[in-house]
């Protein structure tokens, strides 16, 4: 079975060496075309291109498929299926058409909950107790297809979205590699999402980044898990802007107003919420600084509690 894999971040990476480790013929990747990344704005590949040319595996970069002739050198490799895990790319129907068993995607949520670019994000942000990863077909419409097998996850409580891709990258791995095995008999048979159950999970960007005090100490502690590592959650304290990176939740309530530094000790610094509740904010960053322990950086920096 010819095998087309489309992806481009860490979790294709992942996706991608397992398949060819499993020993399916992938005989072409298309992955996004190179960008320039750091102060010296340097050219930089995608993972998911240098997993393919390691294994001296054809790569394909368009930065879309509007040209025929794009079109055309994807026919050529005469794909069986295409196999797609974070393209980056709404595919229009002449590429979903090209292959003989269909496009398959590996979405990393329990569909139809959280369509979209942030699925993982939005599942800690939102404090579920729960994720996973769908294979499905693809269609036209984002995230919409038929439903091919689900694999499911718990989230930890103080588990970060960036440790949850960690988890599914692998948990996704294996299920496009079952799923392929699965096509080497034939097509795939697949359960129609239910529409009524269907969630969206829109693009992150900073502006969600200030934390809200007056919410409740669970959901500010969700905000600092579902925004790491990207945008990272910020907060004000002692005049001072911080990049909030770890933070518990913590027994014991307080009177202080929400926003309130309450007690530095050994461990971290505690911080009232609306609900009267605290978390601990255990590791930070001065804007200008590095990620430090807060009881190390308070330390050289007294707080006024």
């Amino acid at each position: 079975m010819r095998v087309v894999f489309m992806g481009t971040p860490d979790i294709s990476a992942t996706c991608l060496k397992k398949i060819i480790a499993d020993g399916f013929d992938v005989v072409g990747v298309y992955t996004q075309p190179d960008r320039p990344k750091g102060r010296g704005m340097k050219m930089v590949c995608s993972p998911v291109k240098e997993v393919a040319m390691a294994h001296e595996i054809p790569v394909f970069q368009p930065e879309n498929f509007r040209e025929e002739e794009t079109v055309q050198q994807l026919r050529d490799l005469k794909p069986d299926i295409c196999a797609v895990v974070a393209y980056g790319r709404i595919l229009p129907q002449k590429v979903l058409d090209v292959p003989t068993l269909g496009c398959i995607n590996i979405h990393a949520s329990v569909l139809p909950a959280y369509r979209g670019s942030a699925p993982y994000q939005w599942a800690v942000l939102d404090g579920l107790t729960e994720s996973g990863v769908t294979a499905m077909y693809l269609v036209r419409e984002m995230d919409a297809g038929d439903m091919i097998e689900v694999s499911k996850t718990p989230i930890g409580e103080n588990e970060t979205a960036g440790e949850l891709l960690d988890r599914l990258a692998v948990l996704g791995a294996d299920l496009l590699s079952k799923t392929l095995t699965r096509f080497t008999q034939g097509k795939v048979e697949a359960t129609p999402q239910d529409a009524s159950k269907v969630s969206f999970a829109p693009m992150l960007d900073k502006t969600m980044c200030p934390i809200d005090w007056s919410k409740s100490a669970q959901e500010v502690h969700n905000k600092v898990r579902g925004l790491h590592p990207w945008p990272v959650a910020t907060a004000e304290l002692g005049g001072t802007k911080f990049k909030i990176h770890q933070t518990v939740l913590v027994d014991g309530t307080t009177n202080k107003p929400a926003g309130t530094p309450v007690e530095l000790n050994k461990t971290g610094l505690r911080v009232a919420c609306g609900d009267g509740r605290m978390i601990e904010i255990r590791q930070l960053q001065a804007e200008g600084g590095k990620r430090m322990a807060a009881p190390d950086y308070f330390r050289g920096h007294p707080l006024e509690i």
